[in-house]
């Protein structure tokens, strides 16, 4: 197909176009190794690019994107290029411009800063980064921007908001769907389009994550905004593994048959975007050859609004939750570490003493200390099945990626175990399994965010769920450093996340209860404050010299110096009644933990607790 140069809005009007595929795919072809900057090539090798441009370009491509899609500040900042940002987009520009001659249209791409990581709640950090961005390629002379796989909605309209008073170029956004139909950030593609062309776009659609048939069922079942222009830049397919090597499936001849399916839809701008080649884009230029546009026909019936809406929770609390009972009364969360080995009788036992001493709830780590233990759901499902004991588990982020934490979540949720604590967990290396990898995809802010995701009845990657979960979610404050001020501002942000309560690491004098206490009283949750009896004089060594978040009293280092083997236990607990003495006095919730899973420790505590608790209550009255 020919084009004509005349403003890309009116040529869509009456015209399909071809666009070009992917740029990493050919770069990576032609010898690139994975894992440098493909934008910084156009500073090192120009050529390079040219090449790869003119192939698409002789292809059938009359729409060319330049290759800035990470040229942002953020990610040239990896390989220490993010005071390049104008030179490496200005000459992307001149490069694209050379090789699409007078008849292609080369339009400045930029990409989703995000670039699918864990979505943070404010993204106004980027608005310099996206100005800075468009400037320079507009300055170029770019025939249009393409904003182009944006996961959220948020980000996508951010980027608009920045860019659009910018200039009056067209500015075509699309997003980047992981599941059929809807948003990472759960907005239906009927809502999410009809905001972007609100918000100033002149061309919507969808590119990269899913291929053809994927991106085709999407528009078939989404109403479009009227006298809207689409474009779709699908991936070859899924990427899979074939010969021991990851590849794309979709052949070039797919492609082509996908494309005249795609234009029924109304589509004017079809191109390619990962594991594409000129291949796959002589495909799509000869299917379409000589062909007009079609008129675009929504569909009659498609779901309007978040499915949040309409989801339903289908079962309710068998007990209030911690959080429940703590605004009223005093509530004993017990910690009693899982066991290392196979045998699980020993500590179903101590878990039925601790219940039976008073014990609100029982929490069980997530591999503490980054050391194997059994599963805490297992256990948790146990204790609560054949026993009746509320578990609260400890979700940490460094075992599990999203994949596994979303299925770790929805597995406690068909058990009924809805109360967490999210921690971030100690690294592997200094565990017993040292070689291990340690995980971290989100911090605990965002895997907050995203529990709370899925108590709104939408899934980490967006997708609908037919139940709300249900989950009461805390988070750890560490009290025992040297700037308070930092670590509340910290808990703040755990408490803007979502979080429902707080529990703190153990506190080992009276007047850390007290600062605690004044530190934390205006965040608006409860707080269960942290006491964990001391066993021997080696076991406060340790914890005050070894243990990341603990610190002893002198005074409690001192006593403990004083007392060997059973009377250290007793001086333990003294130690600790004196602690619940204050705590009790400030606090409804208080947090035991028990030492070496003496649980017979915890238990004497909980029972004093308990006292202590009453005397207190009876003396406000």
């Amino acid at each position: 197909m020919t084009t004509r140069k005349k403003d890309l809005r009116a040529y869509l009007k009456d015209h399909l176009l071809v666009g070009d595929g992917a740029m990493a795919t050919q770069l990576h072809g032609l010898g690139v190794p994975v894992g440098v900057s493909f934008e910084e090539l156009c500073l090192s090798n120009p050529r390079l690019v040219h090449e790869v441009h003119t192939s698409y370009y002789q292809a059938g491509a009359r729409f060319l994107e330049t290759n800035t899609y990470s040229a942002n500040r953020d990610a040239l900042s990896r390989y220490g290029l993010e005071h390049k940002v104008a030179r490496i987009n200005r000459l992307a520009v001149a490069i694209a411009r050379e090789a699409a001659q007078d008849d292609a249209y080369v339009a400045g791409s930029i990409g989703s800063i995000l670039a699918g990581r864990v979505k943070k709640k404010v993204l106004d950090e980027y608005r310099d980064q996206y100005e800075e961005q468009a400037i320079a390629l507009l300055h170029a002379g770019v025939d249009g921007l393409i904003l182009e796989t944006f996961v959220d909605l948020e980000e996508l309209l951010l980027a608009i908001e920045v860019i659009r008073p910018l200039t009056d170029v067209p500015v075509i956004a699309q997003l980047a769907t992981l599941e059929v139909g809807r948003t990472r950030d759960g907005y239906a593609l009927t809502d999410a389009f009809s905001e972007l062309k609100a918000a100033g776009a002149d061309v919507i659609g969808l590119n990269c994550r899913l291929g053809p048939a994927e991106l085709l069922r999407s528009f078939e079942n989404t109403v479009i905004p009227e006298d809207a222009l689409l474009s779709v830049f699908p991936n070859a397919g899924r990427l899979g593994m074939t010969d021991g090597e990851y590849a794309f499936k979709s052949s070039p001849e797919y492609f082509g048959q996908s494309a005249l399916r795609l234009r029924e839809q109304g589509i004017r701008l079809i191109g390619g975007c990962c594991g594409t080649t000129p291949a796959h884009v002589k495909a799509i230029a000869d299917a379409l050859e000589s062909l007009e546009p079609q008129a675009r026909v929504n569909p009659t019936i498609v779901a309007g609004d978040r499915p949040s809406i309409s989801v339903q929770y289908t079962r309710e609390r068998e007990k209030p939750s911690i959080v429940e009972r703590v605004k009223t009364a005093t509530t004993i969360i017990v910690e009693f570490d899982p066991p290392r080995d196979l045998d699980a009788d020993q500590f179903l036992h101590g878990c039925c003493e601790l219940h039976k001493s008073g014990a609100d709830a029982i929490t069980l780590a997530d591999n503490s200390l980054a050391t194997v233990r059994m599963s805490n759901m297992a256990l948790g499902a146990l204790m609560k099945s054949r026993h009746g004991i509320d578990p609260l588990l400890h979700i940490a982020c460094r075992d599990r990626n999203l994949i596994g934490q979303q299925s770790h979540l929805m597995g406690l949720h068909a058990l009924g175990i809805d109360q967490i604590l999210v921690i971030t967990g100690d690294p592997s290396r200094f565990g017993d399994l040292p070689g291990a990898s340690s995980v971290f995809d989100v911090t605990s802010f965002d895997l907050i965010r995203m529990v709370k995701q899925l108590n709104e009845g939408v899934s980490f990657s967006g997708r609908p769920l037919k139940q709300k979960a249900q989950f009461i979610v805390g988070a750890a404050f560490n009290p025992n450093v040297r700037n308070m001020d930092a670590a509340v501002a910290r808990l703040e942000k755990k408490v803007e996340a979502g979080a429902d309560y707080i529990m703190t690491q153990p506190v080992y004098d009276a007047e850390s209860i007290r600062n605690v206490y004044e530190a934390t009283k205006h965040i608006g949750i409860p707080v269960f404050i942290g006491i964990m009896p001391l066993t021997s004089s080696r076991n406060a060594e340790f914890l005050h010299n070894e243990v990341p978040g603990i610190k002893l009293s002198t005074e409690a280092l001192e006593r403990m110096k004083k007392v060997q083997g059973e009377a250290a236990r007793q001086e333990g607990i003294a130690i600790a009644k004196e602690l619940v003495d204050t705590a009790v006095r400030y606090f409804n919730g208080i947090y035991l933990i028990t030492p070496f899973n003496y649980y017979e420790m915890a238990a004497e505590l909980i029972q004093y607790t308990r006292q202590q608790s009453s005397l207190v209550k009876l003396a406000q009255t």
